[in-house]
């Protein structure tokens, strides 16, 4: 096995690769044969950067339509398993909440929480600082969304809610899938939301790409995170991949081209090169040792 302090950049490349095509820590351990830690020192490195990256140039943008939507997951056990004491240290649900520039597939801002309104006041908050000038929203029909989005926004954006109906399951039904959608009906709740435009398409296909490329979002295994830290981490790392390195099939440019964030395709090696550069460790005095 590779320890950190000897990883070359090659190889960094090749954990993150894995990584961000829904590898699971021991399959990329398996496939590159670097040691457990490191890839977690890694990825963890990785997700501060990214992250950073994100909050100092994904501002000043220009958006007319906005698609947000929560994404659930867990962190050692469903809430309904676990004690006190692991849900102090974060154990139980965790919930992705993302938003999404329809038009250039671009995720404006993404936060890790909880499903309440202390989560969605500030995930809309960190939205808006993010975008300049008028837009139109669209989320489901969760209701701290409402003065979340009347908070952060006030009277500078048109917003409307799409509620899913769903249809009776049946007694004896033992899948695992929600209901049947037998409709929607569309709520304006601020402005002068076109109608058109109201939809929540967008946001949920890339809830599924996230579950197909993360291996932690995947349900029904025991590939979930262990630790609530390291699931932000990948969430982070996840998002900079997806706006700046994967190119978006329809568009055939990335969501960073799209939105003028970006002038070419980023390559995952561009992407590692975010890290910071490691500190040189000074050696104290030599000391002569005693016969």
């Amino acid at each position: 096995m590779v320890s950190m302090n000897r990883l070359s950049a090659t190889e960094r490349v090749q954990v993150i690769k894995c990584l961000c095509e829904g590898m699971s820590i021991r399959s990329t351990v398996r496939i590159t044969g670097i040691a457990k830690n490191t890839v977690v020192k890694l990825l963890c490195d990785m997700g501060c950067a990214c992250a950073d990256y994100h909050h100092r140039t994904v501002w000043n943008l220009t958006v007319q339509r906005l698609q947000c939507d929560e994404i659930w997951s867990i962190v050692g056990a469903k809430k309904k398993n676990v004690t006190p004491e692991q849900e102090a240290e974060g154990w139980g649900d965790v919930w992705t909440w993302t938003a999404i520039d329809a038009d250039t597939k671009f995720c404006v801002t993404y936060f890790v929480g909880d499903r309440g309104k202390h989560s969605a006041f500030a995930f809309m908050e960190d939205c808006a600082s993010r975008i300049n000038g008028r837009l139109q929203i669209t989320t489901d029909a969760h209701k701290p969304y409402l003065a979340a989005v009347e908070k952060a926004f006030g009277g500078d954006a048109d917003y409307a809610q799409l509620h899913k109906i769903y249809g009776a399951s049946e007694a004896n039904e033992a899948r695992y899938s929600p209901a049947t959608c037998i409709g929607c009906e569309m709520k304006t709740v601020s402005g002068v939301p076109d109608p058109k435009h109201v939809s929540t398409s967008y946001v949920e296909r890339q809830n599924l790409t996230m579950r197909m490329s993360m291996r932690r979002f995947t349900r029904l295994t025991n590939a979930f995170s262990k630790k609530v830290e390291n699931h932000g981490h990948m969430v982070a790392l996840y998002f900079a991949y997806y706006n700046f390195c994967r190119v978006h099939s329809t568009l055939r440019v990335t969501p960073a081209m799209e939105a003028g964030l970006a002038d070419h395709i980023w390559s995952v090696e561009e992407l590692v090169e975010l890290l910071p550069e490691p500190k040189a460790k000074k050696r104290g005095p030599y000391k002569k040792r005693a016969a």
